[in-house]
């Protein structure tokens, strides 16, 4: 079983969560509802969460085929339902950036592996949107 603690930091919508190994990640709402912008919102931990398992697929994927990766970066966007509460995500796109003497094939199987097969998060976000991806190599 997973856990994790929130605690409230302020008398507004400040949090902190922290895992059982003692991590932490601070969590505030919008400006519009009370929030401070002292923390990311939930909605982009999930964006943040779906960069993070990919980019550790990805990287454990390439080391496994003795890939030259000396640095990695994604940037992930998503589109909210419009008017609708709770208001899901229905297109999540992560861009990934991959530095290094990388093999254009062995990238683009790991970076599909990651998404469409290994990464939870590209998953759980499957049910309500549809997840895209692209990738460049950048040789260093």
């Amino acid at each position: 079983m997973i856990k994790v603690e929130l605690s409230r930091l302020n008398d507004a919508f400040h949090m902190e969560a922290r895992n059982e190994q003692g991590s932490i990640i601070h969590l505030d709402a919008s400006p519009d509802i009370g929030g401070q912008n002292l923390g990311m919102r939930p909605m982009q931990l999930l964006l943040a969460a779906f960069g993070g398992c990919s980019v550790i697929d990805i990287i454990n994927i390439l080391k496994k085929q003795r890939q030259d990766l000396q640095d990695v970066k994604v940037t992930v966007t998503g589109e909210r339902q419009k008017d609708v509460v709770p208001s899901l995500y229905t297109e999540v796109h992560a861009h990934f950036k991959l530095f290094g003497n990388l093999d254009q094939s062995k990238v683009e199987k790991a970076v599909t592996l990651s998404v469409d097969k290994y990464c939870s998060v590209a998953k759980t976000l499957e049910a309500t949107a549809k997840v895209t991806y692209s990738f460049e190599i950048i040789n260093g």
